[in-house]
């Protein structure tokens, strides 16, 4: 581990200054949480993208979201297979121990996994096929979505479709989970599929009635 470095001065001073601030100012919530433990509402499955900022688009405070990150914003299908799959251990944990009462997948614009996506489904990035790429696989959770959308003639549309695609088909592959259909039946959880424009700051829902994204 000798290859392991200290932390960055700007983000110790950043610390530094969260510490004699917003933690000082609610030092009692902080520690009401660290004793009480996380209670969370909801479950929100996002793209590890930089940009989307998912608790300031909800004003939510801490402890009220659990929060999945990944590429994409992806929900593989229900494969208990022996392998090491986060996503999957991150639902069943938020439906059978945190006992959310919502999951939402939240995708967005210019989503740099979708566009890989995209691209190798194309045929034009070679390297996200190899068996190595770690990307590659992670992305043909999408393929499905992709062929729903392939015939599109305009590239910008058709790039946006997909980036919708990518939270229907997770939400389909949610339903695959028994744990998750079951909590449904009961009344205890509700699913959730969201888009997130980043420029303009505009976030659609998946309306089931019109099988498309409509403004919130």
């Amino acid at each position: 581990m000798q290859r392991v470095r200290p932390l960055p001065g700007y983000l110790i001073q950043r610390y530094q200054g969260w510490k004699a601030t917003r933690y000082k100012d609610n030092q009692a919530w902080y520690r009401h949480l660290a004793h009480e433990g996380q209670h969370p509402r909801a479950m929100v499955i996002c793209c590890c993208d930089s940009r989307v900022h998912v608790t300031a688009i909800f004003g939510a405070d801490q402890g009220e979201f659990f929060l999945h990150r990944n590429i994409a914003n992806l929900v593989p299908p229900f494969e208990p297979d022996g392998a090491q799959h986060g996503t999957s251990a991150a639902v069943e944990y938020a439906v059978t121990s945190l006992k959310v009462a919502h999951v939402i997948v939240l995708g967005h614009s210019n989503c740099g996994g979708v566009k890989g996506c995209e691209d190798m489904c194309d045929g034009k990035a070679p390297e996200l096929e190899d068996s190595s790429s770690f990307v590659g696989r992670w992305m043909d959770i999408l393929r499905p979505g992709y062929e729903r959308v392939k015939d599109i003639k305009d590239p910008e549309t058709r790039t946006r479709a997909l980036e919708k695609q990518a939270v229907i088909v997770s939400l389909e592959n949610l339903m695959s989970f028994p744990f998750v259909r079951d909590a449904i039946a009961e009344g205890n959880l509700s699913v959730h599929g969201l888009w997130h424009d980043i420029g303009e700051g505009e976030v659609e829902h998946y309306s089931a009635e019109a099988d498309d994204f409509v403004p919130i």
